[in-house]
This record gives structure tokens, sequence and C-alpha cells, in this order.
């Protein structure tokens, strides 16, 4: 009955094992920098804001357009008895006569239609304003690209941890699979002692447990593998799964120096630094409100009693203008106040942001040591762990030891191996979280943009 559910048991793993094969033939095994650079034009958070930054970008045009001549046109028709309506309307139309002087066609004069045809012109030609605008909206568009760059530094940390789970993952596989092959073997051994009648058959019931509880890790980590591929998938926008290589990525690890270096030229503090020169460029435009508005302009007017565009009459006129606001509430005291709070407001932020990332880029430089020293502990523990596991495996063969023992012992070089796993990728993601903390992860992955 027991051999026949290890066979059962067996037939299933085989099931397992055939679905992983197909599932992998049909899924795309790519390199770190292969995921890397298909995450930088597929990942959904990058592609959109990549439009905001061409959004953005447009203001610049929008700004200038202010600076630019504009040229109109209009159309418009009257009817109206109105005596001064009335005389303009025929002397715009070049139709008044001598008649039209008499003191009742001049009071009472018949109702009269006029289609009045006009393309006007106005050219700005001293607006402060406007050139301020054009400056704040190019300074924008260049914080917002920085804002974009770091976006695509974060993806590619994501990127990099989601590629390092699945290598995690399918270690874990591997260790399961090994955890099972040794729960057989010791199953084996059980058996072939209870045969010869020199061991007990609850030995071999507790291997079969044993190797039962084995087979569930596996299936557990066949599991956790299928979602960490179809999570990397998912991070450089596809809807499939994603293979990857096993070879584990190499980063070199630099002093701290290199990395406070660089970190304050993050792509995050460069553009928060220049929105601190937009918050002087707010000042300057509430000063800068102050000043007059000077341009030029004309236009020409076709005027008609019958139909549009009619030109019965025409006439021109060209024009400069000098717009001075002298008093608008004190608007722009206020203006002039609100742009100081908020050039405050931005340096407190800035100086907030660069000890902030001082503090990150040293945790996580910590954090790089703390997760070296624990891959050797569990690199050490794991020797250890195997060689006494061969010790109580040779003493349980010679009936020297119980199972317990050495079913103890497998549980403990199970857990071994697993955090030697989980240590190795600890620390790799540990590097990463530096490089991407001091903004340097793109440079030293070699990182083309």
């Amino acid at each position: 009955m027991d051999m026949r559910f290890i066979k059962v048991r067996a037939a299933v793993l085989l099931l397992i094992a055939a679905y992983a094969v197909s599932a992998l033939a049909e899924e795309r095994k790519l390199t770190l920098e292969e995921v890397l650079v298909l995450a930088q034009t597929g990942n959904p958070e990058i592609r959109a804001l990549h439009k905001s930054v061409l959004g953005v970008a447009e203001d610049i045009g929008i700004a200038r357009s202010f600076t630019l001549p504009r040229i109109s046109f209009e159309e418009r028709f009257m009817r109206t008895n109105n005596p001064t309506y009335s005389f303009m309307a025929k002397l715009n139309q070049s139709r008044f006569e001598e008649a039209d002087f008499a003191v009742e066609s001049l009071n009472h004069p018949p109702a009269i239609n006029d289609f009045q045809s006009s393309f006007s012109v106005e050219q700005p030609v001293f607006v402060p304003k406007a050139h301020i605008a054009i400056d704040m909206a190019k300074k924008e568009s260049t914080a917002k690209g920085e804002e974009f760059d770091r976006k695509r530094e974060e993806v590619a940390f994501r990127v990099i941890k989601t590629y390092l789970g699945v290598q995690t993952a399918k270690a874990f596989v591997a260790v399961s699979t090994r955890g099972v092959d040794d729960a057989k073997e010791h199953l084996r051994i059980a058996t072939a002692r209870n045969n010869a009648e020199t061991g007990l058959y609850s030995d071999m019931l507790r291997a079969g447990v044993a190797l039962s509880s084995a087979e569930e890790k596996l299936v557990t980590a066949q599991k956790n593998l299928e979602v960490a591929k179809r999570a990397l998938g998912l991070t450089i926008g596809l809807s499939e799964s994603v293979e990857v290589y096993a070879e584990r990525p190499r980063f070199e690890v630099k002093t701290i120096d290199y990395y406070y270096a660089s970190a304050l030229s993050r792509k995050d503090v460069k553009s928060l630094e220049i929105r601190y020169k937009n918050a002087e460029n707010s000042l300057k435009m509430a000063n800068a409100g102050y000043w007059p508005v000077i341009g030029v302009g004309g236009s020409y007017q076709l005027n008609s009693n019958h139909n549009p565009l009619g030109d019965e009459g025409s006439s021109w006129l060209i024009s400069a203008f000098l717009r001075w606001e002298l008093f608008d509430g004190a608007r722009r005291e206020h203006e002039k106040e609100k742009a100081k709070h908020l050039i405050d407001e931005t340096a407190e932020y800035l100086d907030g942001m660069k000890k902030k990332v001082s503090f990150e880029v040293y945790e996580a430089f910590l954090g790089v040591q703390e997760a070296r020293k624990s891959l050797d502990l569990a690199n050490a523990a794991l020797g250890s762990a195997e060689e006494s596991s061969r010790l109580v495996k040779a003493r349980y063969e010679n009936s020297l030891s119980a199972i317990v023992d050495l079913l103890d012992v497998q549980t403990s070089v199970d857990a071994a191996r697993a955090n030697v796993i989980n240590r190795e990728g600890a620390y790799l993601t540990a590097i990463a979280n530096l490089e991407f903390q001091s903004g340097t992860i793109m440079k030293d992955l070699s990182f083309q943009k």
C-alpha cells in the first residue's frame, strides 16, 4: 500500500515536471541586459511618464506663443435703424450720399444691413512676463526629464529585483529537488533495513512522511517559480512569463565615497534643483507685472450691404499700444510674497532631500556589508550541515543512529541550502539598491539610454 502511494506521488511529480517543461518551451529566455532594455520601452509606468514629459515640453511652445503675432479673421452681420450705426455703416460701405445729410434721414434712417469682414494682426513687442514664462517652461521640461530618468532607474531596480527573484525561485526548485532525492535515498535505506530486519517499520513510515513533505515543498517551489516568471514579464510590459538564465549577475561594490559623490547628482535631486530655480523665476514673474506691455497691430476691413466678404467699402488701420496696469488691488504685491514663500519652501525641500539621500546611501552601503557577511555565514553553516548529514547517514546505515537523527539533520541541510539561496539573492539585491539610492544604477550596469 505504501509503495503504491509512493508511485502515485512520483507520477504526479512527473506530470508537474512535464507541464513545467511544456511551459518553458513557450517562454522567452532573456539575460538581465535584455530584460532591462525591454523594460525601458515596455514598462507601462515608463511609457506613461514619457507621455507626460512630452506633454510638459509643449508648455514651451504655449509660452512662446505669447511673443508671436496673432492673426485673426472676423465676420459680423448687423441690421439696424440706429441713427449712429446706420450713418457709420453707410460710410464704411462707401454708399453715403448727399441726401443722407437730410435731417429726417439722419434722425429716422431706414433699416440697413452691414456685413463686416475684418483681418487683424497684433504683435507684442515688449512682454516681460512671456519671456520669463518661456524660461520657466524650459526649466520645468528639463526637471520633468530628470524625473523621468529617475523613474527609469526605479524600474531598472525593480526589474533587477524581480530577475533575481526568478533566479532565486529556480534555485529553490533545484534545492527542493535535491531534498526530494535525499528523502528518497533515506526511504530506500529505511526500506532496505526493514526488509533485512535490521531496522524498524516505523523508520520506513517516517522516511515516507519526510518524502511527502519534501515533495510538497517542491510543488510549492515550482509554483513560486511560475509566479516569479510571470511577475518579471509584467514588469517589462508583457502578459506572458519570462524565463531567465541561472547564472547570477556580477555586481561590483565600490567605496562609499563614490556613492556619496554620485548621490549629489541623483536625478530627483537635480529635478528639485531645477524647480528651485523656477521658484526664483516665479519672483521675477511677479516683478514683471509692474512693467507695461507694448505692441503694434493693424487691420484691414471690408463692408457690404449685401453679402459676406463684399467689398463695397474697404479700410485699414495701423496702431501701436502701451498697456500699463497702474493699480490691480495689490495683487502683484501678494504674488511677490507668495513667490518668496515658494522659494523658501523649495529650498527646505531641497535641503531635506539631500540629507535624506545621504542617509539612504549610508543605510544601503551598510546593508550591502550586512548581506555579504550573512552570505558568508550561510555558506559556512551549509558546509557544516552537509558534513553533519554525511556522518549521521553513515551512522544510521550502521545502526548507530536513529532515523529521527537522520531526518532532523536533513531538515537542517534543507534549511541551510534555502538560507544560502536567500542570502545570495539578498546580497545582489542590496548592491542593486545601493546603486539605485546613489543614482549610479544605469552607469554601473553600463546601460545606455
